[in-house]
């Protein structure tokens, strides 16, 4: 694989842990954290919530404009980037669109919410704490994202399983080239 993959998904569906996997398995790659981006916000920052006001959506755009232009930094020095975070509904359309690199290949990570349960309880930061629930993030995906790219239900997958099926299937998440 080469190019930049987008791996997406709700809070615990494992995209961190499997795109760094993905990074590991490949000969020159790139993990590119979209959390990363929110987390650099110091003083002033606006979490995302279900009732996220205007503030909010700009920083998480903000954050996908700044994993896109990294991705592509990445692409443009010969590495394969992973960009990794959540970005459903309308934002994965237009988060293809700020990737310039190409192929670029999107990987929707899609367990059962009671697989997410359960890595949910198992780990040690917590992706639904007083702002999500599970049911909701995966209505969001559901309902309202787009079905491009790769979709996984990875809810009785290891990550190696996962990481397998992402490289043989590589081509069914390419995504075309975005509009001149």
């Amino acid at each position: 694989m080469k190019g930049v993959v987008v791996i997406t998904g709700v809070s615990a569906a494992g995209k961190s842990t499997v795109a760094q996997a993905l990074a590991e398995r490949l000969p020159r790659a790139a993990h590119v954290r979209g959390d990363v981006f929110r987390r650099m916000v110091v003083a002033g920052r606006a979490e995302m919530t279900p009732e996220a006001g205007d503030e909010a959506v700009r920083q998480l755009r903000l954050r996908y404009r700044l994993a896109a232009a990294t991705a592509d930094m990445y692409f443009d020095a010969g590495f394969t980037a992973i960009v990794q975070d959540v970005i459903i509904g309308g934002d994965l359309q237009r988060f293809t669109k700020m990737i310039r690199s190409r192929p670029l290949y999107v990987i929707v990570l899609a367990p059962d919410p009671a697989a997410v349960a359960r890595r949910e309880a198992a780990r040690a930061k917590s992706g639904y704490s007083g702002n999500w629930t599970i049911s909701q993030l995966d209505a969001a995906l559901r309902d309202e994202t787009p079905r491009i790219g790769l979709w996984l239900d990875t809810s009785h997958q290891t990550v190696e399983e996962t990481v397998d099926e992402i490289i043989f299937r590589a081509e069914e998440g390419q995504i075309a080239d975005p509009p001149e």
